[in-house]
């Protein structure tokens, strides 16, 4: 483990805070020719997973059929915090969050119905009101994400 996480690591209760606060993380997964390809997306933290909502087809859906594995970070910044001698010695406060896991594109209707309307109180919450139309949703994949492993860090 490294130093700062050794030092600096975020509790569940403020993991929690950081995934639900968020706007945008960043999905990893794995191309066939083993390299990491990392895509920003938006996304809700709900009932200790991950869910990400977007098109039904595409290259992260692709990668992720051929190996669930995927990793997903998300991170808040603050204020830069330099040093006045030691440039080096320059920080940032900082909150993250890196969870290793498996996906799988979600196929029940009333789950992913429950997850789209969650998205739109997070993102959009003007618009919660209204029902998605239905080719719409049709044309709209979700991936959930399961944790293997969540670690937190900050700086402050």
């Amino acid at each position: 483990m490294q130093g700062r996480m050794k030092q600096h690591p975020l509790n569940a209760t403020e993991i929690a805070e950081v995934l639900n606060k968020s706007e945008v993380g960043r999905i990893a997964t794995n191309d066939p020719n083993g390299f990491p390809y990392i895509v920003p997306v938006h996304y809700i933290y709900w009932n200790e997973k991950i869910y990400i909502h977007g098109l039904v087809k595409g290259q992260k859906i692709d990668y992720l059929k051929l190996d669930s594995k995927v990793g997903f970070e998300v991170d808040e910044m603050g204020a830069i915090l330099p040093d006045e001698h030691i440039v080096c010695d320059t920080n940032t406060v900082f909150r993250s969050v890196i969870l290793l896991g498996n996906a799988q594109m979600v196929d029940e209707t009333d789950l992913k119905r429950s997850v789209l309307k969650r998205v739109v109180e997070k993102y959009t919450p003007e618009l919660s009101h209204l029902e998605f139309p239905e080719n719409m949703f049709k044309a709209t994949g979700i991936i959930e994400i399961t944790p293997v492993a969540i670690t937190g860090k900050y700086y402050k």
